[in-house]
């Protein structure tokens, strides 16, 4: 196996086994928070409040920001640590000045938004009061969250994984310790329970950065100087910050729309979305941000050395070990969606209706999954390659497309269209984005696309009709939720893998699986 595949894998399997600690404690959150509120008017309130802060996130931590920033701090970390660690210390007080400027406006124009977003709440005022307050102590987020992915960006640069992917499982442990402990004495207090939720994504937002700093420190990465705010670096993440915000626009824009849709189709929509998303996102946050982390940092490290054949490498090898994964992933979420809901969700207020319509929109989300993982990893890219604003007219392309189709077949088909949108436009925007990379990297994009690719998506292909038809005649009204989901799950493993192994993949299979072994291991 090349050493860019070994690389990618050590990499991604670092993040991934610190991921999955963190989505499995995001489950219980969300099991504990779907036990005591539901899909009600309440939890509907929550998530609304929590949609403006946590979709500028996209904005001014995972998406553009990062993009704008790693391959530049990659680049200056080569001349030496005290030079990184102004750029960090730098980039910081800049991040700080907007996000803060951002949370400000948030607080000002809370009213505002959630008439903008969500006018159905209006109609109960006192519904309405509490969402305004629920935003206005979660403003601060946006800026928390912005810093602890700087941090992670810096760290990943210096190929430090675990502790950076693990941050969000603290965010996951306020959250869950503030619903089970500071729900009652605010209800006996005679404040809506729905507070403990907001003071959670505070101090979980507070818990993320702050267990970063050590590692900082311990890369030397926390050299306190005198630094110029304005540098040729800072106005350069600023300029491809102002590309890529153009894109992120449109992406606010369709979540915005999504929001007012799916609250005008009644209660609980919002919050079957959103539970069925997080579910969805547990398998994007442990395989596919995952590989498209470690993507970037060796990609950009390789590229910026003038070593094209090899950063082209580091690329081959992430699409070929996210599609690996997401596909079947994808066949499990979409075979299983209501089990998993009902396992994970029904529960308390959460009841069957809930399940099936989170399940309906589980399993139109699913089918996306592999253009999502693949969309993680291309976008980044274009920031290394210098051509920032070339996925920026692809997402707003698509994104144009998605508003209009949603507002158009939502209400006529029902509130999970506006999840099969979102398919859609992940599978454009892929494709898009894969096409554009052919025609920047010439003959190397040639080998983006191998054998092994073919052979996984006729392996997924397999497993989805072989499981398919065990579910039907086996499980159907049979077993609880966890033995059905263990028993397809294990047939679907078993039909993917034997798949590949008749198509003659076995060594490939084994060296994909074999650093992730060692890993976990290691780490037990």
């Amino acid at each position: 196996m090349s050493s860019e595949n070994n690389q990618i894998l050590k990499s991604s399997s670092i993040m991934a086994v610190a991921t999955f600690l963190s989505r499995i404690l995001g489950l219980v959150r969300e099991q504990v928070l779907a036990h005591f509120f539901g899909a009600t008017a309440v939890a509907d309130a929550f998530w609304i409040a929590y949609k403006i802060p946590n979709m500028l996130r996209d904005l001014f931590a995972e998406g553009a920001f990062s993009s704008a920033f790693i391959p530049i701090f990659t680049a200056k970390s080569k001349e030496s640590k005290e030079q990184a660690s102004k750029l960090l210390l730098s980039t910081a007080i800049l991040l700080s000045a907007m996000t803060g400027l951002c949370v400000l406006l948030i607080i000002i124009a809370a009213p505002a938004l959630i008439n903008l977003i969500a006018p159905q709440i209006v109609k109960d005022q006192e519904l309405f009061n509490m969402t305004v307050l629920l935003m206005r102590i979660m403003s601060p987020f946006l800026w928390l969250i912005s810093i602890a992915a700087l941090f992670m960006g810096a760290l990943n640069t210096y190929k430090s994984f675990f502790i950076p992917a693990l941050a969000p499982a603290t965010f996951n442990i306020a959250m869950i310790l503030s619903i089970l402990f500071l729900r009652g004495p605010l209800e006996r207090l005679g404040f809506s329970a729905a507070l403990s939720l907001a003071i959670g994504v505070l101090i979980g937002g507070v818990l993320q950065a702050a267990i970063q700093l050590p590692l900082l420190k311990k890369n030397g990465l926390l050299i306190y100087s005198k630094v110029k705010i304005f540098t040729k670096e800072t106005k350069s993440i600023l300029k491809r910050l102002g590309i890529g915000s153009f894109g992120i626009a449109g992406t606010q824009l369709n979540v915005l729309l999504t929001t007012f849709l799916a609250n005008s189709a009644g209660v609980g929509a919002v919050s079957w979305l959103t539970y069925a998303f997080r579910l969805f996102q547990f398998p994007v946050g442990i395989l596919g941000i995952s590989v498209a982390g470690s993507n970037l940092v060796h990609f950009s490290d390789a590229w910026k050395s003038n070593d094209q054949l090899k950063a082209t490498g580091y690329l081959r090898s992430s699409i070929n070990l996210s599609l690996f994964f997401m596909l079947p992933a994808s066949v499990f979420l979409v075979l299983l969606a209501k089990d998993c809901t009902e396992l994970i969700f029904q529960r308390g207020s959460f009841n069957a209706q809930d399940t099936i319509q989170t399940a309906l929109a589980l399993q139109c989300y699913a089918f996306g999954l592999p253009f999502y993982g693949i969309n993680k990893i291309f976008a980044p890219v274009y920031y290394t390659l210098d051509r920032p604003k070339l996925p920026v007219y692809f997402s707003l392309a698509t994104i144009v497309l998605n508003m209009i189709l949603c507002w158009y077949f939502t209400s006529k088909v029902g509130f999970h269209f506006l999840a099969i949108g979102t398919t859609l436009t992940m599978l454009l925007n892929c494709l898009l984005l894969w096409a554009g990379l052919g025609r920047l990297l010439g003959a190397l994009a040639q080998k983006f696309f191998s054998m092994f690719l073919l052979k996984v998506i006729l392996a997924t292909l397999a497993s989805y009709f072989v499981a398919g038809w065990f579910q039907s005649e086996f499980l159907e009204g049979s077993f609880v939720p966890s033995v059905r989901i263990l028993l397809g799950g294990l047939v679907i493993l078993f039909s993917y893998f034997l798949a590949l192994l008749l198509q003659g993949e076995g060594d490939k299979i084994l060296s994909i699986l074999k650093p992730i072994k060692n890993k976990l291991l290691k780490k037990r």
